[in-house]
C-alpha cells in the first residue's frame, strides 16, 4: 500500500514539474504562426553598428525575415531573402520555448536544429526577453556588450 502511495505521488510530481503554466501557455498559443522581423535595432550607445546576429548573417540581412513559430511541437525556421551577395538566403530550422521569469519578462529561446530535428550546435542557443507580445506584434530584446558597453539589440515583428 505505502510503495503505491509513493509511486502515485511521484508521478504526480513528474506530471507537474513538466507542465508549463498558463501564462506561458497563452504566450506559446500567441507565438505560434508565421512573423515578419521589420525591425533590428540597438539601444543603449550611440553610433552604428556592424553586428552578425546568431552566428549567421549582419543584421541587415534579417530585416524582411520571416519566422514561422510551430506551438504543438516547439519547431520552427527563419527564412532570409537572398537578396544581395551579402545575405546567404535559405531556411535556418529552429528548436524554441518560452521561459518563465519571476519578477522578469519571460524569455523566447531557440536553437538550430537539422531537418530530423536534432540540436546542431549542442548546448548553443540564444535567448530573449519578450518585451512586448500582442496577436499582431511582438518585441524581443537581448543584451549584449560592445567594447566593454551593455547594448540592447532590439527585435521588432509583425504578423
Amino acid at each position: 500500500m505505502i510503495k503505491n502511495g509513493v509511486l502515485l505521488f511521484v508521478v504526480t510530481l513528474v506530471i507537474a514539474s513538466c507542465s508549463i503554466s498558463k501564462k506561458v501557455a497563452q504566450e506559446r498559443k500567441t507565438v505560434d504562426g508565421t512573423w515578419t522581423l521589420e525591425d533590428v535595432g540597438y539601444e543603449g550607445s550611440e553610433g552604428s553598428f556592424k553586428a552578425i546576429l546568431f552566428n549567421d548573417a549582419d543584421a541587415f540581412c534579417f530585416e524582411g525575415s520571416t519566422w514561422f513559430f510551430r506551438n504543438n511541437n516547439s519547431t520552427g525556421s527563419y527564412t532570409i531573402q537572398n537578396s544581395n551577395s551579402i545575405c546567404t538566403g535559405g531556411v535556418r530550422n529552429i528548436r524554441w520555448s518560452i521561459v518563465e521569469t519571476k519578477g522578469a519578462n519571460d524569455k523566447l529561446q531557440f536553437k538550430f536544429i537539422d531537418e530530423k530535428k536534432k540540436d546542431i550546435n549542442s548546448r548553443t542557443g540564444y535567448r530573449f526577453d519578450i518585451v512586448s507580445l500582442s496577436a499582431t506584434q511582438m518585441t524581443l530584446k537581448s543584451d549584449v556588450n560592445v567594447d566593454g558597453a551593455p547594448v540592447s539589440v532590439t527585435y521588432s515583428f509583425a504578423r
